[in-house]
């Protein structure tokens, strides 16, 4: 009888769990799955990322406009066949836009020893605007530890999966796996969901996306993305999977023939965006058309992505999600289409990319100013980690990059459809990307009545006014803030066309957000502070400044102490321009230390009816001013020696990180060189950009030049003055990078991910430049590659892809450590390849009294954030201490070695490299003889004349910059006894709520059922007990039997 009771107990619980689950299931949009009722999170995430490679022999021919397939070939034929005869190949088309005009081909060469004549000959054609590689994206996977933020090589399928069917197959998998990454998109994470582990104290993952951003409050306005056009660029869309219910179009732009998602990811993203059931989507109702531009191999081109693009276009598509990209924004036909598509109205979405935590890592497309560009953070609003950073890298080394991400919004761990059914956890800014053009398309649809108020910039005005700041992060990591659906709603219901700018103020005051500029005070004589401002414009697709922007010193707040300098977009197309703001501090402040406000107007005018529609924006300004420091406190980096990818194959100053061959982050202080910055800054020095040549800045104001992994020629003219800047007091401080023409010919073969076809233009540094430059002190690098470990005393530093000291002054100081041959052993040399080499040399300079010192450094991987693993900060502050107060640590007296004997022979120039093509020293090259352009006119800035006000700015700026509306703000419905609007501080449940709301109402008929299974199992039991004439048995205390035997 005991027996009988015990199994009953145990149904009548099973029963009640199982009640309470299918409540709370029904709470949260009705979820098949329960991993809700485990504890914690899982701590792995699957990290999806791409690499792109140039197809040889390959070409995208972009025409001037949009011609047939008779016509376009014509071009071509005419262009080459008299030269060329058949040595060429149009490549068909087999997809729905075969047959229909176009605005481009693809050309595929049969010999490769003519393929440079024909593009030139192609380029050459009137109708030809450019021509340019065909590129082939594959995606691989890496699983991020988030405990540990370590990478392990594994991939596990996620236990959400219904059956073996819904994971990828054993192929798929295995073509992944055959690299890691290397040039990383915007990409996504493939979540493990695993068995949760431990649980999360101040944020749970939420079950339902749209329940944090409230798109239900929308839902109940009957606002659902009706109306709406979304396309999915990704892998395809299942015909049948029952999440969808409005799927208007799938097409296939492969050379598959399936529409069918065989992996997963354009699922998920589409789920995202329009899931109708289980893990819901932002905007069910909306019609989506799904563009299967990514093979079952995760392979894809640039032309399929143009002619899926150009498809877009003629299906009037309102909004595109496109959870990719790449560095390469020179991909010229790639970012003229994406330029055509916001043109047409159509509103793109696209993430930002994972390669964070490294700042100058965005992606294109979303780095453009025309894309929504989004980041990612997580459930507990912190940057994610994978998210990437900016600046922009595309104005460098002249100016400064842009603002972006744009906004961020969650990314990790969110739930979306899986691949067949049920749902599952991804995490990446590819899928914080579908989150916001989902949240989109819910406004869009909301907003369709307003007609083409609503546009590309509109809608980013929007986001970006409504965003949540997020406190303590700068605005390289969160843009304009987190996405705030219902605000934006409200922004957007009562918009009215105008023009705005990103960043809408300046502010060196405001840590961290405007970080770096609130690092370091401004001050007369430092070079000019360029804050790089984003026009976007709600009045059309195109615009103009009006006039020339004026500048409004406030009388009461030292405003006229500041010198402006303004240039700008002479067109604001499509949508957007910039607007370069360069700051400097009058002479006369040279004493003061303080605050100086302002601020910058301008005017942008649209066409329309009559005069067009005008509109005036403000930019305000806040300067932190200090007096100039001293001449030893102050660093000049040079920036204008070097270039990165794109446009050209500059490597990895690290041979070893086969993953990332390109060097691709902009080597700029503020960029992959953040960390030394920073600790510049925490050792008192002030660092200034230098973005000109040698010849335009007055180095009598600086203590230490540094130049750091320069890959440009320098002008004789650079070389003259340099050399008399020493003289007369200045300190060289140079980290230099491997070099070795052998190893630059092989390194294209050096792993699968590197260019087969591509030379590398120079090595990690350009050494025979460097060696110019140093010869009139007798100093020179040699191209012996190396590899290893430098200890100094208690300090210790990894040399990763150096170059050796082959020159130096015998009354220099050398340091002489033991390291490999790297060069030898990726040319397959012997065994024994340790080398002892001098890597590290310091002389005071002897032509007058007043020299300066000269520190040469062989490897900057030390102090690059790119690959940093032993960090050499301790280096650095011996060396300044050496070129800034001419005092030798004993650190260094006590390691240096023996002098050097000159080498004979020093590195050489490779023949017939390219590096003339992206120069901005050199006309042609032939070899070692080459010849230097015309020595560039220094800049003369041309300040605006000061029209004062006698007024004053709030204490926040962030405050007060607000977009026009009409009518004013629009009220939401609330449910009685909530508080619709989520606070950045309220913690979230498993449940995705508000702990300032209720919980959501139950359905009565589940209450109903609830009760009636407890009256079923009370029946039950009363049954068995009277059939079976039993008693349940309760087991005596313990305790009392316990006291009851002890004899007290």
């Amino acid at each position: 009888m005991l027996l009988h009771a015990m199994e009953l107990q145990r149904l009548i619980t099973i029963v009640l769990v199982w009640s309470l689950c299918l409540l709370d299931t029904h709470q949260i949009g009705g979820t098949s799955d329960s991993d809700h009722c485990e504890a914690g999170n899982s701590t792995t995430e699957v990290v999806t990322d791409y690499k792109v490679e140039r197809v040889a022999s390959e070409f995208i021919v972009k025409f001037a406009g949009w011609y047939t397939d008779t016509a376009r070939h014509g071009y071509i034929t005419a262009a080459l066949h008299a030269k060329h005869g058949e040595n060429f190949n149009i490549v068909e088309r087999d997809n729905p836009m075969a047959g229909l005009p176009s605005d481009f081909d693809v050309v595929a060469f049969d010999d490769d020893q003519t393929v440079g004549e024909s593009v030139a000959l192609l380029s050459r054609h009137p109708l030809v605007k450019s021509v340019s590689q065909q590129r082939m994206v594959t995606r691989f996977l890496r699983t991020v530890d988030n405990d540990e933020d370590e990478i392990v090589d594994y991939f596990e399928d996620s236990e959400d999966s219904e059956d073996e069917e819904d994971a990828p197959c054993a192929e798929c998998k295995s073509s992944w796996l055959n690299g890691r990454r290397s040039l990383s998109l915007g990409t996504a994470f493939w979540h493990n969901t695993g068995r949760h582990t431990s649980r999360k104290l101040l944020r749970s993952v939420p079950r339902q996306i749209t329940s944090i951003l409230q798109a239900d409050v929308l839902w109940e306005m009957g606002v659902t993305g009706a109306g709406v056009k979304v396309a999915v660029f990704d892998t395809g869309l299942s015909k049948t999977h029952p999440h969808f219910k409005r799927v208007k179009e799938r097409t296939n732009w492969t050379n598959e023939k399936t529409l069918e998602d065989g992996l997963g990811h354009g699922t998920f993203v589409a789920g995202v965006i329009a899931s109708s059931k289980e893990c819901l989507g932002f905007a069910p109702d909306a019609e989506l058309h799904i563009y299967r531009v990514f093979t079952n191999n995760q392979v894809s081109y640039t032309s399929w992505f143009l002619d899926a693009f150009n498809y877009a276009i003629m299906k009037k598509i309102h909004v595109l999600n496109l959870s990719i990209g790449g560095p390469d924004f020179m991909d010229q036909p790639f970012v003229d289409k994406v330029w055509e598509l916001t043109a047409n109205h159509i509103i793109m979405v696209s993430a930002i990319g994972n390669d964070g935590p490294l700042y100058g890592t965005l992606n294109n497309p979303a780095d453009q100013m025309d894309v929504i560009g989004v980041g990612g953070i997580n459930f507990e609003d912190q940057i994610a980690r994978f998210s990437s950073r900016g600046m922009t890298t595309w104005e460098l080394p002249g100016g400064y990059g842009r603002l972006k991400p744009d906004i961020v919004t969650y990314g990790s761990a969110v739930r979306g459809s899986n691949l067949k059914k049920g749902c599952r956890q991804l995490s990446g800014t590819s899928v914080a990307s579908p989150v916001v053009a989902g949240a989109v398309t819910l406004l869009y649809s909301g907003v369709l009545h307003r007609g083409g108020v609503i546009n590309p910039a509109s809608m980013k005005q929007a986001l970006i006014a409504s965003a949540r700041r997020l406190p303590g992060v700068g605005m390289f990591e969160q843009g304009a803030g987190k996405l705030d659906l219902l605000r934006t709603y409200q922004t957007l219901s009562t918009y009215t066309p105008q023009v705005s700018l990103s960043p809408s103020y300046v502010d060196t005051t405001e840590c961290q957000y405007f970080w770096p500029y609130c690092t370091q005070p401004l001050y007369h004589t430092s070079l000019p502070t360029v804050i790089n401002v984003t026009i976007l414009n709600g009045m059309g697709v195109s615009g103009w400044v009006v006039g020339s922007p004026s500048y409004h010193p406030y009388t009461p707040h030292m405003g006229h102490y500041l010198d402006i300098s303004v240039t700008h977009s002479q067109q604001i197309w499509p949508w957007a321009g910039w607007l370069a703001v360069q700051v400097k501090v009058k002479g006369e402040a040279r004493e003061f230390e303080g605050v100086a406000q302002g601020h910058l107007e301008i005017t942008v005018q649209s066409p329309g009816e009559g005069e067009g529609l005008v509109s005036t924006v403000k930019l305000p300004i806040r300067v932190k001013i200090i007096p100039p420091p001293p001449r030893h406190r102050r660093i000049l980096w040079d920036q204008y020696h070097n270039l990165r990818y794109p446009p050209g194959y500059f490597p990895r100053d690290n041979l070893r990180m086969k993953n990332d061959p390109l060097d691709w982050n902009g080597d700029h202080i503020h960029t992959n060189f953040r960390e030394l910055y920073q600790h510049l800054r925490a050792q008192g020095f002030y660092v200034e950009v230098m973005g000109v040549p040698l010849t335009c800045v007055d180095m009598s104001q600086y203590g230490t030049l540094m130049i750091v992994d320069p890959e440009e020629e320098f002008f004789p003219e650079e070389l003259s003055k340099l050399r008399r800047d020493v003289d007369s007091g200045l300190s060289l401080v140079v980290f230099a990078d491997w070099y070795n023409t052998t190893v630059m010919k092989k390194v294209r073969f050096y792993d699968e991910n590197t260019r087969l076809w591509w030379v590398p233009d120079t090595g990690g540094a350009n050494v025979p430049a460097l060696n110019d430059l140093l010869a009139g002190w007798g100093i020179a690098l040699g191209d012996t590659v190396l590899d290893g470990e430098i200890s100094l005393g208690s300090h210790d530093a990894q040399f990763s892809s150096g170059s050796p000291l082959v020159r130096f002054p015998p009354d220099g100081v050398v340091i002489t450590p033991q390291l490999r041959d790297q060069g030898r052993e990726v040319l397959g040399g012997s065994n024994d390849l340790t080398v002892k080499l001098p890597v590290l040399g310091l002389y005071q300079t002897r032509a007058s009294s007043t020299g300066g010192r000269v520190v040469v450094y062989g490897d900057s991987n030390c102090i690059d954030g790119a690959h940093l693993t032993k960090p050499c900060y301790w280096l650095v502050d011996a060396v300044l201490e050496y070129t800034s107060a001419g005092h030798l640590p004993q650190l260094l007296r006590d390691n240096a070695g023996p002098p050097i004997k000159p080498a004979e022979i020093l590195p050489a120039r490779m023949v017939e490299n390219q590096l003339h093509r992206y120069s901005k020293v050199l006309e042609y090259n032939i070899g070692n003889v080459f010849s230097v352009k015309q020595l560039p006119v220094c800049p003369e800035l041309e300040f605006l004349p000061h029209k004062p006000l006698n007024t004053s700015q709030p204490t926040s700026l962030a405050q007060v910059q607000r977009l026009l509306s009409v009518g004013g703000e629009m009220d939401l419905p609330v449910r009685p006894g909530q508080d619709r609007i989520l606070s950045d501080g309220i913690e979230v449940d498993w449940l995705g709520s508000s702990d300032t709301s209720p919980s959501p109402g139950l359905s009565w008929s589940l209450v109903y059922i609830f009760s009636g299974l407890c009256l079923a199992s009370y029946l039950t039991y009363r049954y068995c007990a009277s059939k079976y004439s039993y008693r349940l048995r309760r087991r005596p205390n313990r305790l009392a039997r316990l006291i009851s035997a002890v004899d007290f």
